[in-house]
């Protein structure tokens, strides 16, 4: 249902604005009706633009703090919104990830947990796209859709997603500017943008395939030629918790793991370490570029002043931590998002703002819901984080979370855990024996000494392991 504003506070709006003197501002003829106009636009639904990029780890930005890397537009959209600092996918793989984005739901709940399931049509009723159109939005989406079963060409007014992982190059490597599939995703996005009227709200989804590499192919990561030349003058420093030694400390089961295998053919070499992160980091920057051209369509079409833009990935990637490369498991830097959210008709105080709280990808479902003015279904597990945008900090906010990865695969253990503001418990299910994790955030924050043996905190592990039991009831 949508919000709306009870019959005593209209008949009080109504009685402010004929009881208060008119108010005229510099450069505006005495007369008009600026108050009311003005009223008028903050009431409407504002649009909304939702970007969900391909493993992109949460420091791949340059207002998180990453000297390396270019990203002016989306730094600029930081600086204008809010930057989480602390969010987190729930499911570290592509179409679990997204079913969750879209339903609010944990894995457990919304039962996706492979490549071939697609939502049901029920379910899709239920996700915000499918919410938002019912309740009178445009909606679009363009690019990778992620999710199994047909494409839900009919549930949209404009679609231009694709199965499957797609390719960089789909006409063939010819290095020509404009062929690269990110500018072509760009194009499709911006010719909706310039398609939309401020008559109808929109919801453009735009889910890139960038920065995810080139599967099979011994070119793993395939930036725009454009950005060949970018970064070639540095060099990028090797990640903490990438020595042998760091490796050698893995379970066995992990040192020859799928994650071990990718990287043997991405960062084996510094060589190859330079190549593949600077080409990640060219992939990156290019969805940076795109960002910019958004925020460009939406001034020439006026739109800008009432669009909400919601900035994410839908899990992140090991960049050689640990001797690894892909994601699944729950490192940080496989569970870790970035997330910016720039809300283009907040005043100048509430923007800038860097929230610390723990949110994850279960909320974003509600959130766009909440900007929109609709009740979020009670099947979903998330929270809207417009409090958190206004700078309100609610008492009752979360202070862990359940992490799941119960996707089948023989090199890929499955994996399960909680994630306080301090500690992480892992637990590798489909392994015999179980193998248990305990680190220590705060004192170890590259998770280098694993504490489950250390009789020290045993409490503390004990203490997860009935959090963990409790969480995972919940999300059923």
């Amino acid at each position: 249902m949508l919000k709306r504003p009870t019959a005593l506070l209209w008949i009080l709006s109504l009685l402010v604005l004929f009881l208060m003197p008119p108010r005229v501002n510099a450069g505006e003829a005495p007369g008009q009706p600026a108050a009311a106009a003005k009223t008028a636009e903050a009431s409407r639904q504002p649009n909304l633009i939702f970007v969900l990029t391909d493993d992109q780890r949460f420091d791949a930005l340059g207002c998180m703090g990453n000297e390396s890397i270019s990203t002016p537009h989306l730094d600029a959209l930081a600086s204008r919104g809010a930057l989480f600092r602390n969010m987190f996918c729930t499911t570290s793989i592509c179409a679990v990830s997204r079913a969750t984005f879209l339903t609010g739901q944990y894995e457990r709940r919304h039962g996706v947990t492979g490549f071939a399931q697609p939502l049901s049509d029920s379910q899709f009723a239920a996700s915000f796209p499918g919410l938002l159109r019912k309740h009178g939005y445009r909606t679009g989406m363009v690019g990778k859709w992620g999710l199994g079963g047909p494409l839900p060409r009919e549930q949209y007014d404009v679609f231009h997603g694709y199965s499957g992982q797609g390719r960089y190059f789909p006409k063939g490597k010819s290095g020509v500017p404009g062929e690269h599939q990110t500018h072509r995703l760009g194009d499709q996005a911006v010719e909706f943008l310039s398609s939309c009227t401020a008559k109808q709200p929109f919801l453009l989804q735009l889910y890139t395939k960038a920065a995810h590499c080139q599967d099979g192919d011994p070119w793993p990561f395939q930036p725009d030629p454009r950005y060949q030349e970018l970064y070639s003058g540095i060099t990028i420093p090797p990640p903490p918790a990438s020595a042998a030694t760091d490796f050698q400390q893995l379970p066995e089961f992990l040192r020859t793991s799928e994650a071990r295998i990718r990287w043997q053919i991405r960062f084996a070499t510094p060589e190859m370490y330079q190549k593949s992160v600077k080409d990640y980091y060219r992939l990156v920057t290019g969805v940076d570029d795109v960002m910019g051209r958004f925020v460009a369509a939406l001034k020439e079409n006026g739109q800008l002043e009432n669009t909400v833009i919601v900035f994410t990935s839908d899990n992140g990637f090991y960049l050689g931590e640990h001797g690894l490369a892909g994601k699944w498991y729950m490192h940080e830097e496989s569970i870790r998002l970035p997330l910016i959210i720039t809300d283009f008709r907040l005043p100048a105080e509430d923007r800038g703002r860097q929230v610390e709280e723990l949110v994850l990808s279960t909320d974003i479902a509600p959130t766009l819901l909440d900007l929109a003015g609709i009740d979020s279904p009670s099947a979903m597990q998330g929270r809207s984080l417009v409090p958190l945008l206004r700078g309100e900090h609610p008492t009752d906010w979360r202070t862990d979370f359940l992490y799941e990865h119960r996707f089948v695969h023989k090199r890929i253990p499955k994996t399960e855990g909680v994630r306080t503001e301090r500690w992480k418990y892992t637990r590798y299910t489909s392994v015999e024996p179980l193998y248990e994790e305990l680190f220590n955030l705060e004192q170890d924050p590259h998770e280098q000494h694993n504490l489950a043996d250390d009789p020290r905190h045993e409490a503390q592990l004990k203490q997860l392991r009935s959090r963990w039991r409790a969480l995972a009831a919940q999300a059923e």
